[in-house]
């Protein structure tokens, strides 16, 4: 068999000398490698057998049934035969389908594009891939990863010659997408792993950590291997554009020293007309900045006095009483009794938990005499310890306990950023004790308390079940059924969800819930965890009904997760022009002459004294004119302008900060509709 070697990509021999690379030795580590990976593909292909070529009926989107065959067709071919254009993978029975992967029985058919999240993953999954042979073959580097994430493509490398220019990068990964060279995948297990890549420690260490299972994902690209976990484009020619947008440094996990690995960040697209969509959006991002929000709006900051740690401004502690006022509210609806506990706790306690030993190098810890004590990174088991400390009866559950205590988690200096990633936080958390029997009712009710909850934001959202994770605690018995219970309430929520493998915490499975913002983005922030394993480290029980002791299903659950993070979102998805009820800055009153700041500082006291956020612009030296302007930019909901004529009729001049002018209004109708807004938590605009 041979290999061949690809002679067209511009190999820069100056870097690769540089860079101390014996090439010769290099081309037959690549020859070597390649041979190993068409052996086993080569094994795989035998094992699965050959295709059976029975007829099939697939039906597509639009309802329409086209024929098939079992082990030929593939959605790539319907949707050439069909003229689909633009379609980069597939849904089969609602299964994520590779679009060169054939179909094996009767089927519903999805073809997805680039404008879906799922078909963004695949094409900057492939785009991580070509990225990736692009620096080992063109720039002769090292290549120890490559991925995803919410935003775009990375790939980790080794380069002695660090100074590569992005936009070289660009126009070479461009070059390589327009030959068309076939992508091929494998699933390999760790033993097959180590015989491919038993030349590169390092990647082979990466690969290993990037296992979900027992096997991982490998791709080939021309004359380059690496590790994709997921779903690729059959082909590079699907890719016309690519932006590399930055170069930083790695830290490897479970090492506080520099590695030497540097991560090239970038996008990939279907076409020139979707990057420069992208660009736009990126515009519109930059001018939605929750940083930039703060820091105009005098929100929050951050200090090198406690890094990673926000600084709440008046302004922006109001969005965060707010927040916390309104999950409060819904607690008293929903039977949540509110608990407080230490935030320093001793190790011995996270021993019990099992957080040390899955966790420790994530909490800040504090030495005192003879004893060695950490920060609390949750609060789960402080609220085990409040459990057992008398004997429950079946009468009292389900215990619904919320806590909105500090938590602190020691985040690497290079993950912080703004309110997104921070190390002192606080969450709406809370944990539900109750009876097996009462399980699925609780969870039903969590998912509730979610969707009521992001209504009000105007959030749309879908949920992911993860299972169990490799590294996990507890027997596997107890696992299967957590999960089932969570699948089954899922079913019943009728919200679509999908299942994330693997991606479980390590006590228990969970539901996590995505949300999409204004700008198409998704976040995760709303969690439902059901954990078997706390009741029985702790030895939590209760007296059952028959009179037997029993052990309590703890449900860990949190709906806007990080009050940080979700303030963060919440200024970039409103572009920091807050709805009334959440605004910081809702009424700006403005005097017109002299005469009349006497009953504009009434006004300003009478809207304070109902609760509401209210200035004054007094100013002198400002006009009228500038005035309200000044408002408007400053994102105050309402104007309200007030001069002799407002003065003798106890009216106010009401415009809005989009500059609609509504006009004359009595001061209690407009308390009155100011409340009404605030109570029904509006996101109208108008009075």
């Amino acid at each position: 068999m041979v290999i061949p070697v690809f002679s067209r990509w511009p190999v820069r021999l100056a870097a690769v000398r540089a860079a101390g690379w014996n090439c010769r030795h290099y081309g037959k580590l690549v020859h070597e490698r390649l041979q190993v990976f068409q052996s086993l593909r080569d094994r795989l292909l035998k094992a699965s057998g050959s295709p059976s070529g029975r007829d099939l009926a697939i039906r597509l989107a639009d309802g329409r049934t086209v024929k098939g065959s079992a082990g030929v067709t593939s959605p790539l071919q319907i949707a050439r035969s069909e003229r689909v254009t633009g379609a980069v993978v597939s849904r089969v029975n609602g299964e994520l389908w590779a679009l060169s992967r054939p179909l094996l029985e009767d089927c519903e058919l999805q073809l997805l594009g680039f404008d879906s999240l799922e078909g963004k993953e695949v094409v900057w999954r492939t785009g991580a891939c070509v990225l990736a042979s692009v620096l080992e073959r063109v720039f002769s580097a090292g290549v120890c990863r490559e991925g995803v994430s919410d935003t775009g493509l990375y790939c980790d490398y080794q380069l002695q010659d660090s100074s590569i220019s992005l936009l070289e990068v660009e126009q070479a990964c461009k070059q390589v997408a327009a030959g068309k060279i076939p992508i091929t995948t494998l699933e390999l297990t760790l033993q097959d792993l180590k015989e491919l890549f038993q030349d590169n420690a390092v990647r082979l260490q990466l690969a290993e950590e990037q296992m979900m299972g027992d096997t991982v994902g490998v791709f080939r690209c021309g004359d380059s291997v690496g590790v994709c976990s997921g779903l690729l484009l059959p082909h590079t020619g699907f890719l016309k554009a690519f932006k590399m947008l930055q170069v930083s440094p790695v830290t490897l996990s479970g090492s506080s020293e520099a590695s030497g690995i540097l991560r090239m960040i970038g996008v990939s697209f279907p076409s020139e007309r979707e990057r420069e969509q992208w660009e736009k959006e990126q515009e519109e991002a930059r001018r939605r900045d929750h940083r930039r929000i703060g820091k105009a709006q005098e929100l929050f900051f951050f200090h090198d006095v406690s890094p990673g740690s926000c600084f709440f401004m008046p302004k922006g502690a109001h969005i965060y009483n707010t927040l916390t006022d309104f999950i409060k509210s819904e607690y008293r609806r929903r039977g949540f009794s509110e608990v407080v506990t230490p935030t320093l706790f001793s190790t011995a306690l996270w021993e019990r938990s099992g957080h040390w030993q899955h966790y420790s190098e994530n909490m800040f810890s504090v030495s005192s005499e003879t004893h060695t004590f950490a920060l609390k990174p949750m609060n789960c088991p402080a609220h085990c310890v409040m459990f057992e400390q008398r004997l429950r009866s079946w009468r009292e559950m389900p215990i619904r306990w919320a806590d909105f205590g500090a938590l602190h988690r020691n985040e690497a200096s290079g993950t912080l950023g703004g309110l997104t990633r921070v190390r002192r936080f606080c969450q709406d958390d809370a944990h539900i004790f109750c009876t097996p029997e009462q399980l699925e009712l609780e969870i039903t009710a969590c998912l509730d308390f979610v969707r009521s909850v992001y209504r009000v934001f105007g959030f749309s959202f879908h949920c992911l079940l993860s299972t169990r994770p490799a590294s996990s605690m507890g027997d596997s018995a107890l696992w299967d059924c957590a999960e089932q219970q969570l699948e089954s309430s899922l079913k019943l929520f009728q919200e679509r969800w999908e299942l994330n493998p693997g991606d479980g915490a390590f006590y228990g499975p969970k539901i996590d819930i995505l949300i999409r913002d204004a700008l198409g983005r998704q976040h995760q922030c709303a969690t439902i965890q059901l954990d078997f394993q706390l009741p029985i480290r702790f030895n939590l029980q209760y007296v059952g009904a028959d009179g037997q002791m029993k052990r309590p299903i703890m449900i860990h659950r949190a709906v806007l997760g990080s009050l940080e993070r979700m303030i963060a979102i919440l200024a970039e998805n409103f572009g920091g022009k807050w709805p009334f009820w959440l605004s910081p800055a809702q009424v700006m009153v403005v005097p017109v002459g002299g005469s009349s700041e006497a009953y504009a500082q009434q006004v300003v006291s009478r809207l304070r004294e109902a609760g509401f956020m209210a200035d004054i612009d007094d100013d002198h030296g400002n006009t009228l004119n500038k005035k309200i302007r000044s408002a408007q930019l400053a994102q105050y909901n309402y104007i309200f302008v007030v001069g002799e004529k407002e003065s003798e009729c106890g009216t106010v001049s009401v415009r809005t900060r989009a500059g609609q002018q509504i006009g004359q209004k009595t001061l209690e109708d407009v308390m009155k509709t100011l409340t009404q807004l605030t109570e029904t938590r509006s996101n109208e605009e108008l009075i």
